[in-house]
Parts: C-alpha cells; sequence; structure tokens
C-alpha cells in the first residue's frame, strides 16, 4: 500500500515538473516558488476531481491573461483530454430533434398558402426587433404597449448629457501641466524632504446645466406625453436640469417630475400645467424663461426647446427673447415634429424666428431623433 502511495506521489511530482516545463517552453513565467504553491493547491482541493484540481493549478501558474491559453494547451498535452478513446467532444450534446429555423421566412402571421402557378415570392429576414423598429417610428403612432417599451429607452438616453470643465482638478497618474505641490511635499517627507517623486493634475468635469421646455399646446399633443417621459427621465437621472411646460404662459415643472414613479410625476406635472392642449405663445413663454427664471437658466446651460413652431403671438417679440436666450445660453436646440417630413421648411412664423438664432435644429418625433440629442449633448 505504501508503494503504491510513493508511486502516486512520484506521478504527481513529475507531472507538475513537465507541466512547469511546457509552460516555461511556451514562454510563461513558472519557477520553483510557482511549482511548490501549485503542490500546496493540489492539497487544497479533491485531486480526483479532474476539473477541480485544474482549475486549482490555472489559479496558481498563471499570471496574466495571455497565459490562460497556454495554460490549457499544456495541461492537455501532460494530462490528456479526460475524454476516452474514439470520442468527440461533440457526442455529449446528443442528436439534433428538432429542426432549426430558416435564415428567411415569408411575411404573414400564419403559414402561407401554396404558390400557384406564375407567384413568386419574396423572402423577408426572419428575425426582428421591438426596439429597431420603435426607434424610427412616430411618437403619434404609439400605442400604450410601445410607450411602456419606449420608456426604458428613453431612461437611458436621458442618462447622456453634457458636461464641462470644472476649475477644480483631480490626481492624475499621467504627467500633466499643472503639478500636485500638496502630494509632492508630502511625499519628499519620506525621502529626507528631497522632492523626488513628482505628482499630476488633470482637469475635472462637471455636470453642465440643462433646461428643457416642453410645448403642451393643441398641435403638440400627439408629441407630448412621449416627450415629458423624456423631461421626467432626464430629471431623475442627472443633476442640474431644468424641466418647464408651456402652452400659453410658461410653468416650472421640475419639482412634479421629480422622483422615480413615472405614472405619479406625469400625474403631479398635470396638475400643475393649466393649459394643456390650448394655444401656443412661445415668444411671451420664453420672456417669463428670461426674465423670471434667468437665474437658473445661468451662463453656459444648454437650453432644448421642443416644439413645432406654431405661434399665435408676435414674431418680433419671439426673435427678440429668442436672441436674450441664445446670448446667455450655451448651446440653444430645437426640436421640431415635424421636421422628421422631408419636405419640411421652416416656414411658420414662429420658426422663422427662432432659427437664425438656433444653433441646431432636429426632429423630436422618434427614439432615432432623441438619440441624436443626445449625441449632441454629450459632444457639447
Amino acid at each position: 500500500m505504501s508503494e503504491h502511495l510513493a508511486s502516486l506521489g512520484d506521478g504527481v511530482v513529475s507531472g507538475l515538473a513537465e507541466l512547469a516545463a511546457t509552460l516555461r517552453a511556451q514562454g510563461s513565467r513558472v519557477g520553483l516558488g510557482e511549482l511548490l504553491t501549485a503542490h500546496e493547491a493540489l492539497e487544497a482541493v479533491d485531486c480526483t476531481s479532474r476539473e477541480d484540481a485544474r482549475l486549482a493549478l490555472r489559479a496558481v501558474l498563471c499570471s496574466d491573461r495571455a497565459d490562460l491559453a497556454k495554460f490549457d494547451l499544456a495541461f492537455t498535452v501532460v494530462y490528456g483530454s479526460g475524454r476516452p478513446i474514439g470520442q468527440s467532444p461533440f457526442d455529449e450534446l446528443g442528436g439534433i430533434e428538432k429542426e432549426a429555423l430558416p435564415h428567411a421566412g415569408l411575411a404573414g402571421g400564419g403559414p402561407p398558402p401554396p404558390p400557384s402557378e406564375g407567384d413568386e415570392l419574396s423572402p423577408v429576414p426572419a428575425a426582428w426587433s421591438d426596439v429597431e423598429l420603435l426607434r424610427h417610428k412616430d411618437f403619434a403612432t404609439y400605442t400604450d404597449a410601445e410607450m411602456a417599451l419606449a420608456r426604458l429607452l428613453i431612461a437611458q438616453l436621458a442618462r447622456r448629457g453634457p458636461t464641462r470643465l470644472s476649475r477644480r482638478t483631480r490626481p492624475s497618474r499621467r504627467r500633466g501641466h499643472t503639478p500636485d505641490l500638496r502630494r509632492v511635499v508630502r511625499a519628499s517627507l519620506r525621502t529626507a524632504g528631497e522632492p523626488i517623486d513628482r505628482h499630476w493634475r488633470a482637469p475635472s468635469r462637471r455636470p453642465r446645466p440643462v433646461v428643457l421646455v416642453c410645448d403642451v399646446s393643441g398641435s403638440m399633443t400627439p408629441y407630448a406625453r412621449m416627450l415629458l417621459q423624456y423631461l421626467h427621465a432626464s430629471v431623475a437621472a442627472r443633476r442640474r436640469v431644468e424641466a418647464f411646460a408651456f402652452g400659453t404662459r410658461l410653468t416650472r415643472i421640475t419639482h412634479e417630475l421629480g422622483g422615480r414613479d413615472h405614472d405619479r410625476a406625469l400625474e403631479r406635472a398635470a396638475e400643475a400645467v393649466t393649459d394643456f392642449s390650448g394655444g401656443t405663445r412661445i415668444g411671451d413663454a420664453l420672456a417669463t424663461l428670461n426674465r423670471d427664471h434667468g437665474r437658473r437658466v445661468g451662463r453656459g446651460a444648454v437650453v432644448v426647446i421642443l416644439s413645432d413652431g406654431w405661434d399665435r403671438g408676435d414674431p418680433e417679440r419671439l426673435q427678440a427673447e429668442m436672441a436674450r436666450l441664445r446670448r446667455s445660453a450655451h448651446r440653444l436646440v430645437w426640436l421640431n415634429p415635424l421636421a422628421a417630413h422631408p419636405e419640411f421648411a421652416p416656414l411658420t412664423r414662429g420658426m422663422r424666428a427662432a432659427i437664425p438664432h438656433t444653433d441646431e435644429l432636429l426632429a423630436g418625433n422618434s427614439l432615432a431623433s432623441l438619440e441624436q440629442l443626445a449625441v449632441i449633448l454629450e459632444e457639447i
């Protein structure tokens, strides 16, 4: 019995030595210390389990990601594949018991009727995605189920916002233009006052203020609900976001849209806004924004106006208030659902007065347009 155990021990020792030599031949750094640690690892696991032994040896003999493939090859060379001779690695999967789905299918919900002579069948892709279909679908044609699905996508887009360089700096490992004198002096205490170790600081970034102004007049009714979802997601996801709604007057709804309960937030916003589905006076609303909420907008904010541009007010006042808002804002972006039409042209009085003071004009009628807005906000 003792001779049998001694022979087993010699086999383990020789096997580990051969495994280490095979790894070294492939360029891995395996020395005497790793080999002794491999013996201790085998004592800590169940050696009768091939998988447990393999994982234990891989943990102590691999020092980086590149060694994983080398170890698998060396383990197979020294200890074999672990399968009986003649057995295929795919035998465990068994046979195919049902047919695979085709790569192309025919349009229609049920099985297609048998083709008649002269009919030509055009194959269409069998795979489809609800998300991909919703990206370019107009908000006005959404069903309740599609609104619920789009809510998750809008929440992801709302997390993307603009940033700006801050006056505050942060510690950096890379060499920069600003030395971190405090850390240099602190480190010099370890070397008798000699500033041997150098440390640096780099500029940090902080969120840039965003002001969202949504038109809830009668002409924007098909799009107002989805755009208000975007306002709520933006307020809930990021700091320094102000939300306003306007028809004939401007209403601040930042506080009402706060919180994670989406339905309750929209209910509070609907109660606060008293001019839903009414007329539109964009100039008066922007005048209130500039006069009463100028400190909230501040200098350096990105202002996003979501409106179709149909205005019953004075176009000259709208033009003056847009010019004033443009002077105080960092960027001014206008989302017009009508801009999605290929033949769209800013011919209304409101759009003609606003376009000269607008940095970007996007179509706010789909998730794809909100994705374009997110990209623009991140690039600002």
